[in-house]
């Protein structure tokens, strides 16, 4: 059984497939305690794999984005991405990179976001994007730490969203100290979809 928190159809809201349809599994449970995280990862409800798969299969979309939470602390991930692929799904993982598992090669993309609070813990070393939180000025080094430690093609800093108030002043003064690194806004929350 899967323990989840909600799956829905949305657009991606930040990174390189901003504006993607997708269907959005968000799996209950994260490793980490992150002070400034806006996400509620409490159990709601479990599926079991052929539940999971026929809930995904109802959605429009033939994207299907596994986020969290932290998906790669879920058991049972290696079927419940062979069943997706298997209908056809393109996959995508969010992830915080403190697991490094075998069966993030079996997907399509693989979304990093990387906690300075938690670099001891950084794992994965290949993503297809990195995307990490201006949560203040100083995360410039965390980022050009986590350039060397990551292989990726892209590099993003997102404003923090502290109580619903996004700080684009920190990303911007975070961005002018790197080469090589782009900003990805949370669109989703800027224009009120989720």
């Amino acid at each position: 059984m899967y323990g989840l928190v909600e799956i829905f159809e949305s657009l991606q809201g930040e990174g390189r497939n901003t504006g993607r349809p997708c269907v959005f599994v968000r799996f209950a449970g994260c490793n980490l305690a992150c002070p400034w995280c806006d996400t509620d990862v409490s159990r709601r409800f479990e599926l079991s794999l052929d539940d999971l798969v026929k809930e995904v299969r109802g959605y429009r979309p033939r994207s299907v984005v596994l986020t969290g939470g932290e998906p790669t602390i879920q058991d049972g991930m290696p079927e419940l991405v062979l069943a997706l692929k298997e209908s056809g799904f393109w996959i995508a993982v969010e992830t915080n990179g403190t697991n490094d598992v075998s069966w993030l090669a079996f997907v399509d993309y693989v979304a990093c976001s990387p906690k300075a609070e938690f670099s001891d813990s950084l794992r994965l070393s290949h993503a297809d994007e990195v995307r990490v939180v201006a949560s203040s000025e100083g995360i410039a080094n965390f980022c050009r730490d986590v350039r060397g430690r990551i292989d990726a093609t892209d590099y993003y800093v997102s404003p923090c969203d502290r109580d619903g108030e996004i700080d684009f002043a920190t990303a911007k003064a975070v961005l002018a100290e790197l080469d090589g690194w782009s900003l990805s806004v949370q669109l989703h929350k800027i224009m009120g979809f989720r």
